[in-house]
Protein backbone atom coordinates (compact mmCIF):
# COMPACT_ATOMS: atom_id res chain seq x y z
CA UNK A 1 0.00 0.00 0.00
CA UNK A 2 1.33 3.30 -1.44
CA UNK A 3 0.95 6.26 1.07
CA UNK A 4 -1.27 8.05 -1.19
CA UNK A 5 -3.58 4.60 -1.15
CA UNK A 6 -4.37 5.47 2.62
CA UNK A 7 -7.49 5.93 3.95
CA UNK A 8 -7.67 9.89 4.75
CA UNK A 9 -9.66 11.96 6.84
CA UNK A 10 -9.14 15.44 8.06
CA UNK A 11 -8.52 16.98 11.46
CA UNK A 12 -12.15 18.08 11.79
CA UNK A 13 -13.04 14.54 11.52
CA UNK A 14 -11.29 12.79 13.38
CA UNK A 15 -14.09 11.61 16.43
CA UNK A 16 -13.37 12.98 19.93
CA UNK A 17 -12.92 9.60 21.37
CA UNK A 18 -10.22 8.71 18.03
CA UNK A 19 -7.36 6.60 19.37
CA UNK A 20 -4.26 8.73 17.84
CA UNK A 21 -1.05 8.17 17.22
CA UNK A 22 1.35 11.09 17.08
CA UNK A 23 4.38 10.19 15.10
CA UNK A 24 6.29 13.78 14.98
CA UNK A 25 9.66 13.96 16.67
CA UNK A 26 10.36 14.91 20.32
CA UNK A 27 10.61 18.97 20.04
CA UNK A 28 7.62 18.85 17.88
CA UNK A 29 5.60 16.65 20.67
CA UNK A 30 6.56 18.59 23.66
CA UNK A 31 5.10 21.98 22.03
CA UNK A 32 2.05 20.56 21.30
CA UNK A 33 -0.24 17.92 20.63
CA UNK A 34 -3.73 16.24 21.43
CA UNK A 35 -4.46 15.22 24.81
CA UNK A 36 -4.30 11.52 24.80
CA UNK A 37 -2.33 10.61 21.82
CA UNK A 38 0.39 8.27 22.20
CA UNK A 39 4.20 9.64 20.77
CA UNK A 40 6.23 7.03 18.86
CA UNK A 41 8.18 9.15 16.18
CA UNK A 42 8.32 7.55 12.89
CA UNK A 43 11.82 6.46 12.95
CA UNK A 44 10.84 4.01 16.12
CA UNK A 45 7.31 2.67 15.04
CA UNK A 46 8.71 -0.42 13.60
CA UNK A 47 10.93 -1.26 16.77
CA UNK A 48 7.69 -0.28 18.71
CA UNK A 49 5.59 -1.46 17.40
CA UNK A 50 3.91 -3.34 20.60
CA UNK A 51 3.28 0.28 21.81
CA UNK A 52 1.02 1.39 19.04
CA UNK A 53 -2.34 1.79 20.84
CA UNK A 54 -5.47 -0.64 19.71
CA UNK A 55 -7.85 0.87 17.63
CA UNK A 56 -9.99 0.15 15.44
CA UNK A 57 -8.91 2.70 13.63
CA UNK A 58 -5.75 4.07 14.81
CA UNK A 59 -5.64 7.63 13.71
CA UNK A 60 -1.79 8.20 12.41
CA UNK A 61 -0.79 12.30 12.87
CA UNK A 62 2.15 14.55 12.19
CA UNK A 63 2.37 17.58 11.41
CA UNK A 64 1.18 17.98 7.58
CA UNK A 65 0.30 14.52 6.85
CA UNK A 66 3.21 13.48 4.92
CA UNK A 67 4.63 10.90 7.47
CA UNK A 68 1.32 10.31 9.10
CA UNK A 69 0.42 8.63 5.35
CA UNK A 70 3.81 6.75 5.42
CA UNK A 71 2.68 5.05 9.07
CA UNK A 72 -0.14 4.46 8.07
CA UNK A 73 0.32 2.90 4.89
CA UNK A 74 2.87 0.63 6.86
CA UNK A 75 0.58 -0.12 9.87
CA UNK A 76 -1.91 -1.05 7.17
CA UNK A 77 0.44 -3.86 5.41
CA UNK A 78 1.16 -4.94 9.14
CA UNK A 79 -2.11 -5.87 10.31
CA UNK A 80 -3.85 -3.01 11.68
CA UNK A 81 -6.35 -0.56 10.39
CA UNK A 82 -4.83 2.80 10.40
CA UNK A 83 -5.76 6.14 8.94
CA UNK A 84 -3.78 9.20 7.74
CA UNK A 85 -5.24 12.59 9.41
CA UNK A 86 -4.72 14.67 6.61
CA UNK A 87 -3.23 18.00 7.22
CA UNK A 88 -1.58 17.28 10.07
CA UNK A 89 -1.12 19.01 13.41
CA UNK A 90 -1.13 21.84 11.62
CA UNK A 91 -4.89 21.58 10.55
CA UNK A 92 -5.71 20.48 13.93
CA UNK A 93 -4.67 23.87 15.48
CA UNK A 94 -6.32 25.73 12.87
CA UNK A 95 -9.43 23.21 13.27
CA UNK A 96 -9.73 24.93 16.76
CA UNK A 97 -9.28 21.29 17.97
CA UNK A 98 -7.47 20.93 21.96
CA UNK A 99 -3.87 21.23 22.40
CA UNK A 100 -1.38 20.63 25.41
CA UNK A 101 2.18 20.89 25.87
CA UNK A 102 4.67 19.74 27.90
CA UNK A 103 6.78 23.03 29.19
CA UNK A 104 3.75 24.31 30.36
CA UNK A 105 3.89 27.37 28.40
CA UNK A 106 0.59 27.59 26.06
CA UNK A 107 0.75 24.99 23.30
CA UNK A 108 1.61 25.15 19.68
CA UNK A 109 2.26 23.13 16.54
CA UNK A 110 5.86 23.30 15.35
Amino acid sequence: MMPQQVPTVSAAEVPEDAVLLDVREDGEWVAGHAEGATHIPMGDVPARLDEVPDGDPVYVVCRSGGRSARVAAWLNLNGYDAVNVGGGMGEWEAAGRPLVSETGRPPFVR
